[in-house]
């Protein structure tokens, strides 16, 4: 494994495909331009080896060790990591256990509450979710510290997209939620009749709440799944 250190005294680029887990590299490998790939794991190496970045390196595709293609059940699309000290650790929306949970986080626990009953929780870790199939992608994957969106169009949306692209490429029924407009905006990549999309408001605070209260998506999400004959979720994210 790749670490923050050993970049920081070599400078050297990120091969990307060696460190996705080997299910995924297979996934992703049609969708992918080689180039495009290259030139993002140059530009990941030069910034893990001058800047601080988050989440550490050796969190970076967390979201696909935790969850492979054949285990994945739903896709929960965020925007880019959290970008304080000690909160990103390569789940959207998750932060590791004992930090502070995030507004937009709060607000899905209050969803999940009055949706399907499961009571806020003290942690932001997601990692249980994860592990049950729940693919916790962010549309970019890294990010500078103190600087919300610094690593955007830089590459990631092109991976992150092949994600996507492979997912709708599954025969097995995924459901995709969709939360915001940004989110929304990659309906276009979901063309396979099998998957089902679910849309709604983001839960950040700045939103309001429109569109995302009330929205009942993670009853939906299960029932969908049921529809399909594919095990449902448990969102008590303490399970």
């Amino acid at each position: 494994m790749v670490s923050a250190s050993r970049l920081r005294k070599t400078g050297a680029d990120v091969n990307l495909a060696e460190l996705l887990p080997p299910a995924w590299r297979s996934e992703l490998d049609p969708f992918l331009d080689p180039a495009a790939t290259a030139a993002l794991g140059a530009f990941v190496g030069e910034q893990y080896s001058t800047h601080t970045i988050y989440p550490p390196i050796e969190d970076l595709f967390a979201a696909y060790r935790l969850c492979s293609p054949e285990q994945t059940r739903v896709l929960i699309l965020g925007q880019d990591p959290y970008h304080g000290a000690g909160q990103a650790h390569g789940l959207s929306f998750s932060v590791r256990d004992g930090v502070r949970v995030p507004p937009s986080l709060r607000n899905v626990y209050k969803e999940l509450a009055e949706d399907v009953g499961v009571p806020p929780s003290s942690s932001g870790d997601l990692t249980g979710w994860a592990r049950q199939g729940v693919l916790l992608l962010n549309a970019v994957l890294t990010v500078k510290e103190k600087s919300a969106g610094s690593h955007k169009d830089k590459g990631w949306e092109i991976f992150t997209d092949a994600t996507i692209r492979a997912l709708n490429a599954r025969s097995e029924r995924i459901v995709f939620l969709l939360w915001g407009a940004y989110a929304r905006k990659k309906t276009a990549l979901i063309t396979n009749p099998a998957h089902t999309i679910i849309e709604s408001g983001h839960p950040s605070p700045m939103n309001g709440g429109r569109d995302f209260f009330g929205a009942r998506m993670f009853s939906a999400t299960n029932k969908a799944l049921a529809d399909a004959g594919r095990p449902v979720i448990n969102w008590d994210p303490r399970a």
